[in-house]
């Protein structure tokens, strides 16, 4: 009897396990695709992205609309990064 248990437990286990989880791929996707996203905007602004200290981001309203968008466009990533992808 309590080997029929065991053996239960370890086949849920191996079938909840086998399931194909791409999130940490798809939530890097996202990260890469949101970083292209805001070169493009720094890029439009005349800047590069990346060489722009926090205070001439925050005194230019072009670069601190790109900086708020960015922002936004990471924290949806997290989504992708947990939910499961088959």
């Amino acid at each position: 009897m309590v080997a029929q248990k065991i053996w239960a437990l370890m086949l849920a286990g191996l079938l909840v396990a086998s399931s194909a989880n791409a999130g940490p791929i798809a939530a890097g996707i996202c990260y890469a695709g949101c970083a292209a996203v805001t070169v493009a905007c720094f890029g439009a602004a005349g800047f590069t992205f990346g060489t722009v200290p926090g205070a001439v981001i925050a005194a230019t309203p072009a670069l601190a609309a790109c900086n708020a968008a960015f922002g936004i466009c990471e924290a949806s990533c997290v989504a992708a990064l947990i939910v499961p992808t088959p």
